[in-house]
């Protein structure tokens, strides 16, 4: 169990999604001020009208690469204690950033660039100037994935074979930081998340299976070899830090699950955030969808 404060004050570096909303509800529940640095290039614009109709909100809008700036703005606040939360897009990182010196000094210094090591070595910066970077589950860990079979469907005879490899799969390429998401069809491995996202993949795990390019034989035998029915396995990497990219599902994740022909999903019990579990459920069971937390 995360151990967290219930006075004081908290930063909160707020990426986009819904995830920097409920983290700063549940903090403020808390009775904790919260010091929002917002990504101009992913935070929702609503942070700054959460901000001006609540006097315990501080929002700082800066541009992704200003590390220097995130760090005086913190220190200025007297924010001792911060947390990431919601999705900065890989390709964010990687290509449109434009780095400050402070930023640009680290970004050399990395041996490799994914994400586990760029974020690891800003959490050492932060600590370092005195910002210690905490879990991005702490204040939210009722939302944690529970072990076992979370929608009324359990998943079949085949969906459960193809569950027992992607999640071979998926552990594999999570261990080299490429993605945390595989889709399968027929213990066969369709897509492989890499810097486009999980929603993304799935998104062209559909298209592979379901709209064959006229004419392409090989890519007629794997539809016809295939059954259509994808199973979407999602899983934290072997030394998941808890403190950033942390698997996240949420309603958009099951709207592209319906779409793509997607009936089962597979997630990491204690280590995937569900937001609105009810709501996820309900649409799950709608579309035939089973979900099932696996045990780590």
């Amino acid at each position: 169990m995360t151990k967290v404060d219930a006075v004081g004050k908290l930063g909160l570096i707020a990426g986009n999604g819904r995830f920097p909303f409920l983290l700063l509800d549940a903090a403020r529940a808390h009775g904790l001020e919260v010091v929002v640095a917002a990504i101009k290039e992913e935070t929702d614009a609503e942070m700054g009208v959460r901000a001006s109709a609540d006097g315990g909100v501080r929002v700082h809008w800066m541009s992704l690469g200003e590390l220097s700036r995130l760090i005086e703005t913190f220190q200025a606040e007297g924010v001792s204690r911060a947390v990431m939360a919601g999705q900065v897009r890989h390709k964010q990182i990687f290509s449109a950033i434009r780095p400050d010196w402070r930023l640009a000094k680290l970004l050399m210094n990395l041996r490799t660039r994914n994400t586990d090591m760029l974020l690891g070595a800003v959490a050492k910066v932060l600590s370092d100037e005195g910002i210690e970077l905490i879990s991005s589950t702490a204040y939210l860990e009722p939302l944690l994935a529970r072990a076992g079979v979370l929608t009324a469907r359990a998943p079949d005879e085949d969906e459960l074979k193809d569950i027992a490899y992607g999640v071979k799969v998926a552990r594999g390429i999570a261990g080299f930081d490429l993605g945390q998401t595989v889709v399968i069809a027929a213990q066969a491995c369709v897509a492989v998340e890499a810097m486009e996202g999980t929603d993304a993949t799935i998104a062209r795990a559909g298209a592979l299976l379901q709209t064959p390019d006229e004419g392409d034989a090989a890519q007629e035998q794997t539809k016809t070899f295939l059954r259509r029915a994808l199973t979407v396995v999602k899983v934290a990497k072997p030394n998941q830090d808890m403190r950033f990219d942390v698997p996240v599902i949420g309603l958009a994740t099951i709207a592209a699950m319906r779409l793509a022909g997607a009936t089962c999903l597979a997630i990491e019990a204690g280590r995937t955030l569900l937001f609105d579990e009810a709501a996820i459920v309900q649409a799950a069971d709608s579309g035939g969808i089973a979900i099932v937390g696996e045990k780590a």
